[in-house]
């Protein structure tokens, strides 16, 4: 994956009030840019897409900023996380490669069976079917959860407890369709709402996105191709911004979006309900 910033990059940091021009090292390394509410917040990352052009702006809220080796902010799918100190062996990366190959055959079949609509598209296209595995949290895959909502990753960030939650802002490149496949950025982006039925309530409440490098992360084989680094969406950071949860949606006109209605029960999600099946199934 190519690290975002070939042409400058403009961002917010620290304590700084206003934009200036960055790298991504600059950003991934810095503390984060602290916002009192939900309407500054957005008028920064209006700010941001204005200046930042050559880029689209996906979002991804959290409860910490976790850092690598090297002090950088590193946002890594979940099947390349590490279990403890440093990166996963290569007996665990194994293992998790043989239950994603597990879950996807489970899930073509039971979408086969169930009459959803695209079940020709699934069985054809491997990211397709990660992307609904992660989606749904069935198990690791080589993709990274993101939205196009700015509101929905603020409010993922604030579903902890803590007094301070971090909002991501990544740059990607121009969207076209379902799936985006840029060969010069080694990255996919895959668009939830163009891969899932109608049914499946969860991915378009969410305005989700997966991003995933290219081409695919097939197996463990095709992984020592990469240098851990490689393969760390942070290289795509745009911003990187700091809020307190119990403060920063106090302005109603900006309600957050509550845990409830970001995860639809599986009698409101027919996928969901298809998906958990899969997992007891997957074990």
């Amino acid at each position: 994956m190519e690290t975002i910033g070939s042409q400058k990059i403009w961002s917010f940091f620290d304590v700084s009030r206003t934009c200036r021009v960055a790298n991504n090292t600059e950003i991934r390394k810095g503390r984060g840019h602290r916002v009192s509410s939900y309407f500054e917040l957005a008028t920064k990352i209006a700010e941001l897409q204005f200046r930042n052009r050559d880029h689209v702006l996906l979002f991804r809220g959290q409860s910490g900023d976790f850092r690598n080796a090297q002090g950088n902010t590193t946002l890594k799918p979940t099947l390349l996380r590490p279990e403890g100190a440093g990166n996963p062996s290569e007996a665990k990366l194994v293992e998790r490669f043989q239950r994603l190959g597990r879950a996807e055959r489970e899930l073509v079949a039971r979408y086969a069976a169930s009459g959803f609509l695209g079940v020709d598209r699934l069985r054809r296209h491997r990211i397709l079917r990660w992307s609904i595995l992660q989606h749904y949290e069935i198990c690791t895959t080589p993709l990274l959860d993101v939205t196009h909502s700015l509101r929905i990753a603020a409010s993922f960030a604030s579903l902890g407890e803590a007094s301070k939650a971090y909002l991501f802002v990544l740059g990607v490149p121009n969207l076209s369709g379902a799936v985006t496949a840029s060969a010069e950025a080694g990255l996919q982006i895959v668009r939830l709402s163009s891969v899932c039925p109608p049914s499946a309530v969860r991915p378009h409440i969410q305005e989700g996105y997966l991003l995933g490098v290219y081409p695919d992360l097939v197996d463990y084989a095709q992984r020592e191709n990469y240098a851990h680094y490689e393969m760390d969406f942070g290289r795509r950071l745009v911003a990187k911004f700091v809020i307190n949860p119990a403060t920063f949606w106090k302005n109603g006109n900006f309600p957050k979006v509550t845990r409830r209605a970001l995860y639809p029960s599986a009698a409101e999600d027919a996928l969901y309900k298809l998906m958990l099946s899969v997992q007891q199934a997957v074990g």
